[in-house]
């Protein structure tokens, strides 16, 4: 029998997920691991030795080997030859974020669905979110409910803190790409692009009626909005966004069929990510 596969542990997700050239438009691509990120920033930018980078990521320091030259090789690629180069996928696991508050208990057959929060309203900017309420959903109504502090977690955190929280789902306005392949990578399924009550929009979830734009995108990093911007779309000012979808309708991600994992149908980071036959859409090891 093959050797079981042993997951990689993560400490800190990836905040920027694609980078590219500026002088050409690339139209191939690179993808580099989720893995392989922390590889390389354990031992290019902590300075650690395959050692000690093995003892934080719970594996062998042959196989940190392995994917530390897997890693470079991608780099070149992309450096020299002017790819653009996606971090995503791999077989991993988020560190736990351990979170300073009590959570209400969840049942084994509970969905339990997230969404930004300020005010009783959606916030519009998932990064920058200071808190989370969740909705507790079991046969197609809210059970429970609880508000709950992300204490300063930014970019790169809310994700695995999402995930420490039980969420199987995510309600938001605006989110950047980084966000959205960490929640994919979490196994988060997203509803972007609403705005309005938070109440209503989790309510019509559970319902199987929730509005939402799977194309919804604010991220700050590769656009320049105006001060004070809280779309989350790429339209004129006072533009109502939010892209009607049939009941039960499953994407969020951004082009033609999703998966449950987040990923697309017949996508190569999602055979990579997952292995032929994986069962998406679990927490943990991916």
């Amino acid at each position: 029998m093959p050797r079981p596969f042993r997951c990689r542990r993560i400490e800190r997700q990836p905040v920027f997920r694609s980078f590219s050239p500026d002088d050409i438009a690339a139209e191939e691509q690179v993808q580099m691991t989720v893995d392989e990120f922390e590889a390389i920033r354990l031992l290019d930018k902590e300075g650690l030795t395959q050692e000690a980078c093995a003892a934080r990521m719970h594996i062998a320091r042959t196989t940190v080997t392995a994917i530390y030259d897997s890693a470079r090789q991608k780099l070149a690629d992309a450096l020299v030859n002017g790819k653009r180069l996606l971090i995503t996928g791999g077989h991993c696991e988020v560190e736990p974020v351990i979170i300073q508050q009590f959570l209400m208990e969840k049942g084994s057959n509970t969905m339990r669905i997230a969404v930004t929060y300020e005010n009783g309203e959606i916030f519009q900017h998932f990064g920058h979110t200071a808190q989370f309420k969740l909705y507790d959903v079991e046969d197609g109504k809210i059970v429970q409910e609880q508000v709950v502090d992300t204490n300063g977690s930014g970019h790169g955190a809310l994700a695995g803190f999402l995930q420490a929280a039980g969420a199987d789902c995510l309600i938001c306005g605006g989110i950047g790409m980084g966000a959205q392949m960490a929640l994919a990578d979490a196994g988060i399924k997203l509803y972007g692009g609403v705005q309005g009550s938070a109440d209503a929009a989790a309510n019509a979830l559970a319902e199987g009626k929730l509005d939402y734009d799977p194309n919804a995108r604010c991220d700050h990093h590769d656009h320049h909005h105006g001060e004070g911007h809280d779309c989350g779309h790429h339209h004129g000012e006072g533009h109502d966004c939010g892209h009607h979808h049939g009941e039960g309708h499953e994407c969020g991600h951004h082009h033609g069929k999703a998966l449950d994992c987040g990923h697309q149908e017949g996508d190569e980071g999602c055979l990579s990510h997952h292995g032929e036959g994986h069962d998406c859409g679990k927490h943990g090891c991916h």
